[in-house]
């Protein structure tokens, strides 16, 4: 069957417009944050030139030599506020993850990167010409003249040559190239480029003089940052992996290349109510522990008993080497946890109204949210895509649970039309149809998509001409 119309359970459809709305509260709150958010990036790019012009910075501008190095300096300041920014953004902040989501957390990162190194390579240019000027010399002449006589120069040579490298390695034909292990490693060189370009800021001129706002603000600001990393980024998952203890318990095939992976632990239920969220992952089984694995939640943890015993499951699909490797885990092997991360779950809903659809492994985190967040029976709906019946992985999960729950569930099987963009399968019995066909009140609901790039676009590009509003949008990015 290609769509079918699987399971209701009868009651009252009551419209939200009747009805009191229990996420208006949180989804204003979060607005709120986002609000804050933004004006904390833009506060931070001006106080860093208002503190420099506090401090006597305009008095540059007084000759030409003079604008050029002060143009450099406010392009340095700049540039630097982004990448200390962009590693804030990249820190994991719950309240930046819980707000914006993890993967739009870290588009917004990538698109700092080439912004920053601009105003970075700008700084060091401007400042050439405007240190040659005042003595005579050219500015490839003056650029090796404080390589080799400034204290501390050599090293913001090599943060500006490594911040070079993890902008063209972040370009998305130079990131398909390589493995995502060795695109990891290299971006690891944005904190080896801050840490090289600390130290001529504060040892060269009187940028950052003792007694000045300027030296407080940037040291302030470069602690802060290094605290955010080091707490979320190692801390933090240290404690849950110690705190929970997880074990895999057992590994259970659930279709040719997709398998669950069923874990023990403790307190697993300071886990719940994270619905689609995705954790990171390290089996710590040889040749496997160093490969991080971002995978959401396919069931909410399950606790035995008082003493903190408890399960959870994640369910994987065969997309590379790494995800293939873990179809032989054994049971006992130690697992590392960070997360949850990202806005997958109740916690981004501002309606009554929930439309769920998935597509391959996509289905899974649906699963779990399914089970997890909130709503009257008969305002929820899912869909379900997949090539064949056995490619709507844990359909029969779910299809108990609309049931239990009162949620229409839909099924969309067959293959993808050529050359047409579209989210329906070829030759469904139900051709034409679009996301208001099945939902007709979609525009009121929260609607969240999660599957294959091209696909979720095309779900989003419908819902989008159905009148569902951006903030209603909630898409899993498969990116990572």
């Amino acid at each position: 069957m290609n769509t079918q119309l699987l399971t209701t359970r009868p009651g009252v459809r009551r419209s939200s417009r009747g009805a009191a709305n229990p996420f208006k509260g949180q989804h204003r709150r979060r607005l709120l944050r986002a609000d804050l958010l933004t004006v904390l990036f833009w506060a931070s790019l001006a106080g860093a030139v208002a503190l420099w012009l506090a401090d006597g910075g305009a008095a540059g501008f007084r000759t030409p030599a003079g604008s050029f190095t002060a143009l450099g300096i406010v392009a340095g300041l700049a540039g630097m506020d982004l990448v200390l920014l962009m590693l804030l953004l990249a820190a994991r902040i719950p309240i930046i993850d819980q707000t914006v989501g993890h993967d739009r957390a870290l588009e917004f990162h990538r698109k700092l990167g080439k912004p920053a190194l601009y105003l970075l390579l700008a700084h060091g240019i401007l400042i050439a010409i405007g240190y040659g000027m005042a003595e005579g010399l050219d500015p490839v002449s003056e650029s090796v003249a404080l390589w080799v006589l400034v204290p501390d120069m050599w090293l913001a040579y090599i943060s500006t040559l490594l911040l070079i490298a993890v902008v063209v390695t972040s370009l998305v034909a130079v990131r398909r190239r390589f493995p995502y292990e060795f695109w990891y490693a290299v971006h690891l060189l944005t904190y080896a480029a801050v840490l090289t370009s600390l130290p001529h800021q504060f040892s060269v001129g009187g940028l950052f003089a003792e007694g000045t706002w300027q030296r407080w603000y940037w040291l302030a600001l470069c602690i802060a940052t290094g605290a955010a990393l080091l707490y979320y980024r190692v801390v933090q998952p240290l404690v849950a992996t110690f705190r929970h203890q997880l074990t895999v318990k057992r590994v259970v095939r659930e279709a040719p290349g997709v398998v669950s992976i069923e874990m023990t632990g403790l307190h697993l239920d300071q886990l719940a109510g994270s619905g689609g969220r995705f954790f990171i992952w390290r089996f710590l089984a040889p040749g496997l522990w160093w490969h991080p694995h971002p995978f959401s939640l396919s069931a909410e943890p399950v606790q035995f008993d008082a003493s903190g015993q408890g399960t959870l499951r994640i369910t994987v699909r065969n997309l590379g080497r790494g995800s293939a490797q873990l179809a032989s885990l054994k049971p006992g092997t130690k697992v590392a946890v960070e997360g949850p991360y990202g806005l997958f779950s109740t916690s981004a809903r501002s309606r009554s109204r929930v439309v769920m659809v998935g597509a391959g492994i996509g289905i899974t985190p649906i699963r779990a949210l399914l089970e997890s967040t909130p709503f009257q029976p008969g305002n929820a709906t899912v869909i379900l895509r997949g090539h064949s019946e056995s490619e709507l992985y844990l359909g029969a999960e779910i299809f108990e649970l609309c049931r239990r729950r009162g949620a229409t569930l839909f099924h969309l099987t067959g293959s993808r039309p050529a050359g047409v963009r579209t989210w329906q399968p070829e030759n469904s019995e139900r051709a034409g149809h679009r996301l208001a066909s099945y939902i007709p009140n979609v525009a009121e609901a929260d609607v969240y998509v999660c599957g294959p790039s091209g696909w979720a676009q095309n779900v989003l590009e419908d819902a989008r001409s159905a009148g569902v509003r951006e903030d209603q949008l909630h898409y899993e990015r498969f990116d990572w």
